[in-house]
């Protein structure tokens, strides 16, 4: 039987049950991420919505570490709130994305928290407990959006 504070981290780190998907829990959250997008990220002008996602990395880091403890292994597949971050700040540029921004985004935030290209990978190590579940999907992120933007002007271009 889990403590309401180990559930709360259960719940917050997994984005719901999303983490408790019975495969791809990271393309879930990604997935979920990129849909609540244009409810709650969108519409808030580029200053709310970077303290939101610095408020959303620092309670995702409290509950990553806590689950970590709770289900006694390193970066457990249950975290997905990692993805929700690593998602909106590949988008956190465009203020009204069309459908070719959210997909092209969704892939690339994917392919690099998957490839986890350098410094990705070593960044886990950077940090203690859930800020190193956080940090390298802020990397992935920041790799992601600096395509997509790349590819978004390209693409006008």
């Amino acid at each position: 039987m889990f403590a309401i504070n180990d559930r709360l981290a259960l719940l917050v780190s997994g984005l719901g049950p999303l983490g408790r998907m019975p495969y791809a829990q990271g393309t879930w959250g990604s997935a979920a991420a990129v849909l609540i997008a244009p409810l709650v990220f969108f519409p808030l002008p580029i200053w709310a919505r970077i303290v939101l996602l610095v408020a959303v990395f620092f309670v995702g880091a409290k509950a990553a570490g806590r689950t970590e403890k709770i289900l006694g292994r390193k970066d457990p597949g249950h975290v997905v709130i990692d993805e929700l971050v690593g998602q909106w700040l590949t988008l956190l540029p465009f203020a009204a994305p069309g459908p070719f921004e959210l997909i092209a985004g969704f892939f690339l935030f994917r392919a690099f928290d998957i490839l986890k290209p350098p410094p990705v990978r070593a960044s886990e190590h950077w940090l203690p407990g859930g800020y190193g579940v956080m940090i390298d999907d802020v990397l992935a992120g920041v790799y992601a959006c600096l395509c997509l933007v790349i590819l978004v002007w390209l693409r006008g271009a």
